[in-house]
């Protein structure tokens, strides 16, 4: 376990160390193709790193922070796009930040907003983190409430060979959603708290979903939503529209996006239990892209009147998400044992933090 936490600590080393890199050319190499060259290598890099663990928890954090996110966001940012150009005056600190985490500073101010400082100290902080008290105290709540029922559904699941197959499924669900959004959740605050920044949200309540666009566009880890738009939706548009006209191009780039995305899960499972690929996961996606299509398709026909009304649609549409998820996305999650595993680190860590605890007394 040592071993593991130390190679942790190597990875996340490297990391911090190639971003740097990277920040130092984007003043002496010019955008475009010569940029791209100069990142590629660590690119190429990141797409490693996953396989240096054995734990679920960091091979599956760094596939997704690192060799999906942070290569994606650097790929804009070689042709001087993304997060990482958006703002020129971008300390180093916070470069690496933007670059290694799921974040995206908010771009617009909030409502109610602080304006800042006259003095100019506040160049990289464009909007201050100005949330009402009451709705700081709103997501406290929220995020214990989620963090209790993750500690209780993970004490359910050590009795799964007990449990039916369809709660567990549901026990499955929650784990994974309960889990993806703290670990989120948590990474803001800090830099919240080390930058003071306004960030964009992470999470949107997916469960309350009305319709795929709903959930997929609007509400499921938005962070990924954001860092496909601008690399394959917007230019697998412009690149089809003057083919196929501003509709169709529209969805073709809807649906590349989704096949894009399956590519990306599908490698980050294959980080997980090293085997062959099923493409079980990739097939997921691409049935939620072509539902999506037509979804926005009908849509665009029929006027609004004519559409569910949300008591219906959102049980469709969670249930949807539910019963093929069931069918292509957790088969290859199981055979992972990733929730076995996962919950063995657990342990092997809450051992680890007693026996220091008891060194230190």
């Amino acid at each position: 376990m040592e071993e593991e936490v130390v190679e942790f600590f190597k990875v996340w080393l490297i990391v911090i160390a190639s971003l740097s890199s990277c920040y130092a050319i984007r003043k002496v190499v010019p955008k475009g193709t010569k940029r791209l060259l100069c990142v590629l290598p660590v690119v190429c890099l990141f797409l490693t790193l996953p396989l240096r663990f054995t734990w679920v928890h960091f091979s599956s954090t760094t596939a997704f922070f690192i060799s999906w996110l942070a290569n994606f966001k650097l790929l804009l940012f070689a042709f001087g796009k993304g997060p990482l150009s958006s703002d020129p005056s971008l300390s180093l600190p916070l470069f690496v930040s933007v670059a290694s985490l799921p974040i995206n500073i908010q771009q617009t101010p909030p409502q109610n907003h602080n304006p800042p400082h006259q003095n100019g100290k506040n160049k990289e902080t464009p909007y201050q983190n100005s949330v009402p008290e009451r709705t700081q105290k709103s997501f406290a709540i929220n995020y214990t409430t989620k963090a209790l029922l993750l500690a209780l559904l993970m004490q359910v699941y050590q009795y799964n060979a007990y449990v039916n197959a369809q709660i567990l499924m549901l026990v499955q669900y929650c784990l994974v959603y309960f889990y993806l959004e703290l670990l989120l959740a948590l990474v803001a605050k800090l830099i919240r708290m080390t930058f003071g920044l306004e960030l964009e949200p992470q999470f949107n309540e997916p469960y309350l979903s009305s319709s795929l666009q709903d959930f997929w566009g609007r509400r499921w880890n938005l962070m990924v939503s954001n860092i496909l738009r601008p690399t394959v939706y917007e230019p697998v548009r412009n690149a089809c529209t003057p083919l196929i006209g501003r509709r169709c191009s529209q969805l073709s780039a809807m649906f590349a996006t989704f096949v894009v995305s399956g590519i990306m899960h599908e490698l980050i499972f294959f980080y997980l239990g090293r085997g062959k690929p099923t493409w079980e996961i990739t097939c997921f996606f691409l049935l939620h892209g072509l539902c999506l299509v037509g979804e926005v398709a009908v849509k665009k026909v029929i006027s609004e009147k004519w559409r569910l009304p949300r008591l219906i649609s959102m049980p469709l549409s969670v249930g949807f998400v539910l019963v093929t998820g069931s069918r292509l996305f957790f088969p290859p999650l199981l055979r992972c044992d990733v929730f076995n595993r996962a919950l063995k680190e657990y342990a092997l860590l809450g051992a680890l933090v007693k026996e220091a605890r008891f060194q230190h007394i």
